[in-house]
């Protein structure tokens, strides 16, 4: 009878007789399990069964207990086989550094009591996202116990998971926590990799984020210290995202690079290559991951199934995750059977899926062609919402006007359409301003360019298409009104962001004013640069409320949270109905929205919420630097208009009615709510 699922339960499972190991490799000739069984190595045959799975069972396979494979194989290929070489366990739950400076895997008690926490399973709509590096969130946080500072446990803390509520986050999104390494040329210069994407096993937690304690305890202590965050974040209401980097590994290059797991097992089948045996790297990190095998594809579903079970992870943000939809002719395929598993998997059911919907490969960019069920990184909303703010008011101020009108704004406020199908809607897309890789919003407001000289490449690394505008100086600059300009412009972005239709993304510290002192590229810098800055001065104080209140402004109006896109002329649950005006409360013209000239919008949100009570919210988005007489809309049902919230850091107008005319500085956004009576029939 044919073994329906002959790739299950692989790495280390308990059986009647023992634990049991079990690894895939169809190339290999010859697999054996090393156990450290002091004072001498223990060698164990694995056998070998019909459909390539190698499995050995053995008693010593004790949490604590470190391991490592030897295979021995023909050569070429795109395989590196070496018996000489430790090999680590794809699956391993733990991994430790040996005095050598190598890597084995640890058996690990993964016992935890969840104590009754479950899933906050979060509603899209209500989903704020905040994506922090674990060490760099409370490296220098005061309010954490020093010896937590920096750590799984520091991220947990009461006083941090407070900062974090107190914002109004829902979810925090880490940077890469699977067990990495650093890059040959980086430990070359003497650097190292802080961000992390460069993955040496993809079922361990980086053990160098856990407390001292934690490390020296071991890699059971280490797992323990991440499930128990996990739950404390639970407890207080706060999903945990993974950023995922399951396109490529730390088997970096071709001839002479690292050979860690995969590659010596079977490269040929866990990595790309062309017909004639040449590796094909879609991810310009020096191999890319074969997810058009069933074993690469495999290693996938099962590193997220482990997660989101066994550790009760709620979403995962895929790097680079066109690689992860390329088939075997190295071309992207929505319909790729992996793209369709990871949504469909019944495992997975409501875990979060977001996709960096692009690689480097041809025809890489995929943003909006991913299928029903994932979530995208919306770097359009990036573009238009930076454009907007800072480049078109940098050339209004040089060349007198910007080179762009309103409607490309305008569909980004409302969710996308233009890029994502109807039957996704605006929830498909994560609308960012800012993210770990380039400029912080500060750096942002205060650059030209980039400033990249201490990552040792000349200034050559990083994007030169950072859409900023400095304000007219360079850097740091005593300057009041240049301060105030720069100030007002990161409160029009984070407006933006958080008034829009989609799932809002902020950047650990953005909301605090950190700098990198124009570096749009610290991937090899973990130090003051790039941890998040505690100051308290009164600008970053005045700063993280403006966004807190934001982010309770969008969870009080669900007019700024659609779940769907509506259609003209019909009512559609989860949709808002829009109304989009000028600065004189008309409607808008046609000839209105690309018109460079035309730079004040006023939109009307009422939304057909299916489970909240209806809501109506104005939005004035004026983006010149001279002030403009608004009239605000009349429109059917509307009453009044309260002023909630505004960029221009003066009082808010008082109660308005429709037809009332305001005088709006600029460059501003200014939030108000509708009062409503239903129209006559």
């Amino acid at each position: 009878m044919t073994d329906p699922d002959p790739l299950r339960d692989l790495g280390i499972r308990p059986g009647p007789d023992g634990p049991t190991l079990r690894v895939w490799s169809a190339s290999a000739s010859r697999v054996d399990l090393v156990i450290d069984d002091a004072p001498h190595d223990r060698v164990v045959p694995m056998v070998r069964d019909e459909h390539d799975v190698w499995s050995a069972t053995d008693g010593a396979l004790t949490p604590g207990r470190r391991y490592w494979l030897r295979a021995d194989g023909p050569a070429g290929g795109g395989n590196a086989f070496d018996p000489s070489l430790e090999l680590l366990d794809p699956y391993a739950r733990g991994l430790g550094r040996t005095g050598r400076g190598t890597w084995q895997s640890t058996v690990v008690d993964e016992s935890f009591d969840w104590g009754g926490v479950a899933k906050p399973r979060t509603p899209l709509d209500r989903v704020v996202v905040y994506e922090a590096h674990v060490r760099g969130l409370t490296r220098l946080a005061p309010f954490v116990p020093e010896e937590l500072r920096g750590s799984y446990a520091g991220l947990a803390a009461e006083s941090t998971i407070a900062y974090l509520t107190g914002l109004g986050v829902t979810a925090v999104q880490l940077l890469p926590v699977h067990q990495h390494v650093d890059e040959q040329r980086l430990v070359a210069q003497g650097i190292e990799n802080y961000w992390g994407y460069n993955t040496l096993g993809y079922f361990a937690p980086h053990a160098a984020y856990a407390s001292r304690d934690a490390q020296l305890a071991g890699a059971s202590a280490v797992l323990r210290e991440f499930k128990g965050m996990v739950r404390l974040l639970h407890e207080a209401g706060i999903e945990v995202y993974l950023d995922v980097v399951y396109n490529h590994t730390a088997e970096e290059g071709e001839v002479g690079g690292p050979v860690t797991s995969l590659r010596g097992l079977d490269g040929s089948a866990y990595y790309r290559h062309d017909a004639e045996g040449r590796p094909v790297d879609v991810t310009g990190c020096g191999n890319s991951l074969d997810t058009s095998t069933p074993a690469a594809s495999r290693l996938v579903l099962d590193s997220l199934r482990y997660w989101a079970d066994e550790v009760q992870i709620d979403g995962f943000r895929f790097d680079l995750a066109a690689t992860l939809g390329r088939g075997a002719d190295h071309v992207f395929d929505p319909e790729h059977p992996l793209l369709s598993a990871i949504v469909d998997d019944p495992a997975l059911e409501g875990v979060k899926m977001i996709a960096e919907p692009w690689d480097v490969g041809l025809g890489g960019w995929q943003t909006g062609a991913f299928p029903d069920g994932w979530i995208e990184w919306n770097d359009r909303f990036r573009n238009r919402a930076r454009d907007f703010w800072l480049t078109d008011i940098a050339a209004a101020r040089s060349q007198g006007a910007p080179p762009s009108g309103l409607g490309s704004l305008a569909s980004k406020l409302s969710g996308s359409s233009n890029i994502y199908a109807h039957e996704r809607g605006p929830l498909s897309g994560v609308n960012f301003v800012t993210a770990h890789d380039g400029f912080t919003l500060l750096d942002l407001v205060s650059y030209d360019g980039k400033h990249n000289l201490s990552n040792g490449e000349g200034n050559r690394d990083g994007t030169d298409d950072n859409r900023s505008f400095n304000h007219g100086v360079e850097g740091d600059s005593v300057n009041p009104w240049i301060s105030d300009a720069r100030r007002r412009s990161m409160r029009n972005l984070l407006a933006t962001l958080f008034v829009s239709a989609g799932i809002p993304m902020l950047t650990a510290g953005d909301e605090r004013g950190r700098t990198q002192h124009g570096n749009n590229n610290a991937y090899c810098t973990d130090s003051e640069l790039t941890w998040v800055d505690w100051s308290d001065e009164p600008w970053h104080r005045a700063l993280h409320d403006d966004v807190a209140t934001l982010a309770r402004l969008r969870a009080e109006n669900p007019a700024l949270r659609p779940s769907r896109f509506g259609l003209d002329g019909a009512r559609t649950i989860g949709a808002d109905e829009m109304s989009w005006h000028s600065a004189s409360g008309d409607e808008m013209r046609p000839d209105e929205w690309n018109d460079p000239g035309v730079r004040t919008l006023q939109y009307l949100a009422a939304s057909t919420p299916e489970h909240e009570a209806p809501n109506t919210v104005l939005v004035v988005v004026h983006g010149a630097e001279t002030a403009v007489p608004v009239t605000l809309p009349r429109h059917d049902g509307v009453t009044a208009y309260e002023a909630l919230w505004s960029s221009d850091d003066r009082s808010l107008p008082q109660a308005s009615a429709p037809g009332d005319d305001l005088l709006v500085s600029g460059p501003t956004v200014v939030v108000f709510r509708a009062t409503t009576v239903e129209a006559a029939p």
